[in-house]
């Protein structure tokens, strides 16, 4: 008989398939509706520290009470207030509502105040927080020391908030991403990484002279990207280690979870095929384990990983004609 179940940071799941933060997960229906096809856990949508920043600024200018004394901080502070307190509503509905695991996320810049909520969403009853810390090393002023220190100062920071688990999403822009995750995991204040953090593409419209938006879903190919850093980093980093971007059908599952992946986030599959493709995902990766008389993931996960495979050179290699063409 197969067995889909694994643990993730402690807790335990029906199967590997957790529904990323999106728009997918921003309503309780959703998530409802999420679980009824199966999915193992859901993201909750992002609250945005730059969004809540932003808006209290805006709500603040606009204010007409600036004779009263105080008013234009009372009003920032109200609507940052407002944003988390309906992100706490969403959590604490969607707790009653469902029996899958609920991790909150927030997409955060910096180790400021705000982080404080991590507290809120805590005893709003979420399962685990997934940091997703936005870190795109563009100002030519900052070398990438100063740019890493942010994961260290908001994990730091949140870990003294909270006890549930703390998932820490990475981008891929790092000059020594190996030793950066390393470095991280020995700090003990998170309990998995996400790879990767998937950015805005931007575009331009050459005939309206605009900044548009590119390749808002991801495409089967960029699976390759975290598939790279899972095989290579699970045979040394203790913590889980989560597949994110390019997953778009069981077979990407499965080689995730070959490479050393413990779960897989799911996100663009999903909108583009309805909630229902998760039961034809899982389908296919029980007639995959059958095939291959596999009755359990743990027997063949890292299978496929830099420290078990004959080559491991193969997931470090960088010069593509080379590889495929043997030129010199």
């Amino acid at each position: 008989m197969i067995d889909l179940s694994t643990t993730y940071m402690g807790i335990k799941l029906k199967n590997p398939i957790i529904i990323g933060s999106s728009g997918l997960t921003n309503s309780v229906e959703k998530i409802k509706k999420l679980e009824d096809n199966n999915a193992a856990a859901v993201v909750i949508k992002s609250l945005f520290e730059e969004q809540i920043i932003h808006e209290s600024d805006v709500y603040g200018e606009n204010s007409s009470y600036y004779d009263y004394p105080e008013s234009h901080e009372y009003v920032k502070f109200y609507s940052k207030e407002y944003s988390v307190r309906n992100y706490l509503h969403l959590i604490q509905d969607a707790k009653k509502a469902v029996n899958i695991p609920v991790i909150a996320s927030i997409n955060c810049v910096s180790a400021d105040e705000w982080i404080t909520f991590a507290k809120k969403i805590e005893e709003a009853g979420a399962d685990a927080l997934e940091l997703n810390i936005s870190l795109l090393p563009s100002d030519e002023k900052n070398d990438s020391a100063t740019n890493e220190k942010k994961y260290f100062n908001v994990s730091k920071k949140v870990r003294s908030q909270i006890n549930i688990p703390i998932a820490l999403k990475m981008c891929k822009y790092s000059s020594g991403l190996a030793n950066l995750i390393q470095k991280l995991s020995w700090t003990k204040n998170v309990d998995s990484f996400v790879l990767f953090n998937r950015f805005y593409s931007p575009d331009i419209n050459i005939d309206k002279f605009k900044i548009t938006s590119s390749n808002v879903f991801s495409s089967p190919q960029e699976l390759t990207t975290s598939l790279r850093w899972i095989a290579l980093l699970s045979p040394k980093i203790k913590n889980d280690l989560v597949a994110s971007t390019g997953i778009h059908d069981g077979k990407g599952v499965v080689k995730q979870i070959l490479a050393g992946a413990k779960t897989v986030q799911i996100v663009s599959a999903i909108y583009q095929k309805g909630p229902e493709f998760i039961l034809t995902m899982l389908k296919d990766i029980e007639e995959w384990m059958t095939k291959n008389n596999f009755s359990g993931l743990d027997e063949f996960r890292s299978k496929m990983s830099s420290a078990e495979v004959k080559n491991p050179a193969a997931f470090e290699r960088t010069q593509f004609m080379k590889y495929f063409g043997g030129i010199e």
